[in-house]
């Protein structure tokens, strides 16, 4: 009963919205710190920032603990990939900084500590979790622009080639220079200088852009758009069952597997 009460007040902690409002403030606090120590700093300013390393990494520490012990069922906790996530960051970052063989892995788990805000905040879960699911169709989109690319960057470089080395050399460059168009940087420079030899080439740059920049690029916030719509109908899915009011249905599913409770243990106290 003790345990029950302790865990009832662990829950209480973490679903409290100030904690939560602490804990995504310690983690910007953290990811200012990081960018902090770019700059050249006086060393009062360079000790303070040490001091305040230690508090966040333990704060850290303490509300990975605190979820932890308000979880109801402690092994079903770490099958859970966020907290996988947040566990391993919080103790790889307890990795003294001032060892020099370990400093630089130190540092750099210190950065990813700002990732932290994605496991915090639902709706950047939400929009991870979207991104993760959408690779399988959209790898197949990029498998498609890849084969675009590689066409065009074939017809530019044995066209091209004796126009500018430079940009044309060899199908590698020109798949440079193509993404180069495909992003608009400085294409139109490109494409006229091209055009001085073919005149009409203006319909290959003009043909690629299309299908690059506007047609696959379409596709790909498509089915991430997609993916998220489906993610959030889920997670309001979850919400609803998780809030909602129980119907009589689930009364009477309830009452009937409690009989059933009822009657095997009669009949296992029924005397032989």
């Amino acid at each position: 009963m003790q345990t029950s009460a302790l865990q009832h007040r662990f829950e209480r902690i973490r679903s409290n919205k100030f904690f939560e409002f602490f804990v995504i403030s310690v983690i910007v606090l953290s990811a200012l710190l990081v960018g902090a120590k770019t700059y050249p700093l006086p060393s009062a300013i360079t000790q303070a920032t040490r001091f305040f390393d230690w508090f966040i990494s333990l704060f850290f520490l303490t509300e990975i603990l605190i979820r932890f012990l308000a979880a109801k069922n402690k092994v079903t906790f770490f099958k859970s990939f966020w907290n996988w996530f947040d566990t391993l960051i919080v103790f790889i970052s307890m990795i003294p900084a001032e060892n020099a063989e370990m400093a630089i892995i130190a540092r750099l788990v210190r950065v990813f500590r700002v990732l932290r805000m994605v496991s915090i905040v639902p709706e950047l879960r939400i929009l991870l979790v979207s991104l993760v699911k959408a690779l399988p169709q959209l790898g197949y989109v990029m498998l498609l622009m890849f084969i675009i690319f590689y066409i065009y960057a074939a017809i530019g470089s044995t066209l091209f080639e004796a126009i500018n080395p430079t940009l044309w050399g060899d199908i590698t460059i020109s798949l440079l220079t193509l993404f180069r168009v495909m992003t608009f940087e400085d294409w139109t420079d490109v494409m006229y200088e091209t055009m001085e030899v073919y005149p009409l080439s203006w319909v290959y740059y003009l043909t690629f852009i299309f299908l690059s920049a506007f047609a696959f690029l379409n596709m790909v916030i498509g089915i991430v758009v997609n993916v998220m719509e489906q993610e959030n109908a889920n997670a309001r899915m979850a919400l609803d069952i998780e809030n909602r009011e129980p119907t009589i249905a689930d009364v009477m599913v309830e009452l009937k597997s409690l009989r059933q409770e009822l009657e095997k243990t009669k009949s296992t106290k029924t005397p032989q």
